[in-house]
C-alpha cells in the first residue's frame, strides 16, 4: 500500500488507537499505523513489548541511508531480542515502500523477535521475504533525521540515536 493512500495522522489515531504506535524520537513523534490485517502475531508482539516499555531507550543500531533504519535490539549490537519465542513469518504481497515497517530476522524466516526496521526508500528485493506489520502515517521527517551509519560497516552507527519512548496510542491518554 502506498503511504499516500493512508489516512492523515489525526484520523488514523482516532480510528484505531489500539493499533496506533506513538514513537517518540529526539526530533519529534512518529505515528505508526499497525497492520493486524497483514501480520496479527507480529502486531501483537510489538504492542506487548511496547506496553512493557521494552523499546524505551533502545538505539537505532543499523541505519543505511536510502534504505532503512533498524532498532529493537536491547543490546544495541543487532544480535539481541526479547525473552519471548521467535515468531513464524507472516509474509504478504505488501511491498516495502518508504515508511513501511518490517520485522528483522536472521536467515531463518521464522526468527523475528523484537527487532524491526522502517523503510527510508522502496526496497522491492525485500518483498515477500520479511513480515510487514505497519506504516508511518505521520512524522516521517523525524525518521529521515535518524543518524545514519557507515556503508563500509553495513550501516552500524557510532553514537546512535535512540527511541525516547514508544507507546500504544490507546494507552497514551
Amino acid at each position: 500500500m502506498a503511504i499516500a493512500a493512508v489516512a492523515p495522522h489525526a484520523n488514523a489515531q482516532e480510528a484505531d488507537p489500539e493499533n496506533t504506535i506513538l514513537l517518540q524520537l529526539e526530533d519529534g513523534t512518529v505515528t505508526i499505523r499497525l497492520r493486524p490485517d497483514l501480520a496479527p502475531e507480529h502486531v501483537e508482539r510489538i504492542k506487548t513489548l511496547t506496553r512493557e516499555g521494552f523499546y524505551d531507550g533502545v538505539v537505532f543500531h543499523r541505519v543505511i541511508d536510502g534504505f532503512m533504519a533498524q532498532t529493537g535490539d536491547p543490546t544495541g549490537t543487532g544480535s539481541g531480542g526479547s525473552q519471548n519465542p521467535d515468531l513464524k513469518a507472516e509474509f504478504t504481497k505488501t511491498p516495502f515502500e518508504r515508511g513501511v515497517l518490517g520485522m528483522a530476522r536472521t536467515q531463518d524466516p521464522d526468527s523475528a523477535n523484537s527487532q524491526f526496521f522502517i523503510m527510508l526508500a522502496p526496497a522491492p528485493h525485500l518483498n515477500g521475504q520479511y513480515t510487514v506489520f505497519g506504516e508511518v502515517v505521520d512524522g516521517m521527517e523525524y525518521v529521515d533525521a535518524i543518524k545514519k551509519g557507515s556503508k563500509a560497516q553495513n550501516g552500524a552507527v557510532q553514537d546512535p540515536d535512540k527511541i525516547i519512548s514508544m507507546k500504544v496510542a490507546a494507552d497514551a491518554g
